[in-house]
């Protein structure tokens, strides 16, 4: 097999010229609280709505709260990995485009490949926990879904038999679908209203509901291992962590204010470490008062908090919270949809995918092609995977991609090691070396089916890259290493 040109990757230099060229060296504007801000408005969404109860039930009792630390440790040693390289690299600030420029074409092609994993099974999972909560507020008002039709097949159901498919994850996938292909965006206004929302949320969540917590519940906080690894004990949570990792995803939208902040160096580790600890301090605080108010085994649900508010009994409370909820859900969603389509455009325009998915709308401006099918996909997936699955997917393919991030770092110190770096992580190469063998710690603790689902979809990816990406690849065809 011919291998050539398979290493060869982006000038460094080129890409920031070329961004620079285009516009996109911005104010310096932003101070470490703002940039603070940023990180708990895209940290906390969907993991800590969707993902707490199972990784409790299943894996880790009411030992989650450990596993809450372990994840944001990760996460902090990852996160100044991320800054040096959005500092380095402003242009579509993604680990694609990162490792395009260091580790060559083909190690790209895998992380495009894997973010497919963190974007579009990401935004099943939240579709999945989204129709939990929708479910759920819609039953306090006396409306019923049948429950046939709100889970993925095979799921058991009271009075017996089994579920059919998930159709409210399908309907807000759809509807969000087609506002994105109509070009619909987000304003920085309605951002700021959505964060306010989750941490109105999660605030009161943890204030009203420590009031009816007991105690008895937190015993014993870590439950006794049932013999198999990953099921309670140490190795539960090592296996929580891997799982709930998803509550930390967004935390490197952060690292993409590194060109606007006014002091990189100082601000960017205030602003992620600081966002990180915050939201990590809330993490364990709403693991606390849900598994005080719910039996842990009790908690294998896609809506874990909203049975955690019925507990408390107050219904305005909980109506308050289940639509915090779904609004901060439904903005999930619909950020990685947008993202998603966006990668598969860089793809498609360095030739490693279909023009398909470069093509534009002529009205709406939005690689309308590539959309829909992704939301078609993405809602045959919500329909038909249960939410633990799709998690463990999601979680494993981001540390994934956070490895060669940090493997990335290590690199391009060497490489390119003449570059001016707006922020540079700091005790290199110990901080991303720490920074890979915690996500590999974390990858580890994970089951081995989502292993080998890891094995199979990249073994596809391998298939398409060697069939289509690299006989089209618009960088091996000016190198001339093209066939």
């Amino acid at each position: 097999m011919d291998t050539s040109g398979l290493m060869a990757r982006k000038p460094v230099a080129d890409i920031v010229a070329s961004g620079e060229a285009e516009g996109h060296s911005l104010a310096r504007s932003m101070g470490p609280l703002s940039i603070t801000a940023i990180g708990i408005g895209a940290i906390i969404g969907a993991g800590i709505f969707v993902l707490t109860g199972t990784a409790a039930a299943q894996y880790a009792g009411p030992g989650i709260m450990l596993s809450f630390v372990l994840g944001g440790i990760a996460c902090a040693f990852v996160g100044l990995c991320y800054s040096e390289m959005a500092a380095l690299i402003p242009v579509a600030g993604s680990s694609y485009t990162y490792t395009y420029a260091t580790l060559g074409e083909f190690f790209a092609w895998l992380i495009g490949w894997d973010l497919i994993l963190e974007y579009a099974m990401g935004a099943a999972t939240v579709a999945v926990g989204w129709s939990g909560y929708v479910v759920s507020i819609l039953k306090d008002l006396g409306i019923h879904i049948p429950a046939q039709l709100a889970h993925a097949p095979g799921t058991p159901i009271e009075g017996g038999g089994t579920a059919l498919f998930n159709l409210p994850a399908v309907l807000i996938v759809a509807a969000l679908t087609l506002l994105l292909v109509r070009g619909t965006k987000e304003s920085s206004r309605f951002n700021n209203v959505m964060v306010v929302v989750k941490l109105a949320v999660v605030v009161s969540f943890i204030v009203i509901g420590w009031g009816y917590v007991k105690s008895a519940n937190w015993s014993p906080l870590i439950p006794e291992n049932d013999g198999t690894f990953g099921h309670y004990g140490y190795s539960g949570i090592l296996r929580g962590a891997g799982v709930v990792f998803f509550a930390f995803i967004g935390f490197d939208a952060v690292a993409t204010a590194a060109q606007e902040a006014k002091r990189p160096q100082k601000d960017l580790p205030i602003g992620i470490l600081g966002s990180l600890i915050i939201c990590t301090v809330l993490y364990v605080l709403v693991a606390a008062v849900l598994t005080g108010l719910v039996p842990y085994k009790e908690l294998n649900v896609p809506d874990p908090i909203a049975m955690g508010v019925d507990v408390i009994g107050l219904g305005w409370f909980g109506a308050v919270i289940k639509l915090g909820a779904i609004t901060g859900l439904t903005t999930v969603i619909l950020v990685l949809l947008y993202g998603q389509s966006r990668i598969f455009y860089t793809m498609a325009t360095d030739g490693l995918l279909p023009r398909l998915f470069a093509q534009v709308h002529p009205t709406y401006q939005t690689p309308y092609r590539s959309q829909m099918l992704i939301g078609a996909c993405v809602a045959l997936v919500a329909a038909l995977v249960p939410i633990n699955v799709l998690g463990e997917m999601v979680s494993i393919g981001t540390l994934a991609a956070f490895c060669l991030v940090c493997g990335a770092v290590i690199y391009l110190r060497r490489t390119d090691a003449g570059l001016k770096r707006p922020f540079r992580a700091p005790a290199v190469p110990v901080v991303p070396i720490l920074g890979i063998l915690f996500c590999l710690a974390l990858m580890a603790g994970l089951p081995l089916d989502t292993w080998l689902r890891l094995v199979i979809w990249m073994a596809i990816g391998l298939v398409v890259y060697f069939a289509y990406g690299r006989r089209h690849s618009v960088l091996r065809r000016k190198t001339g290493t093209a066939t």
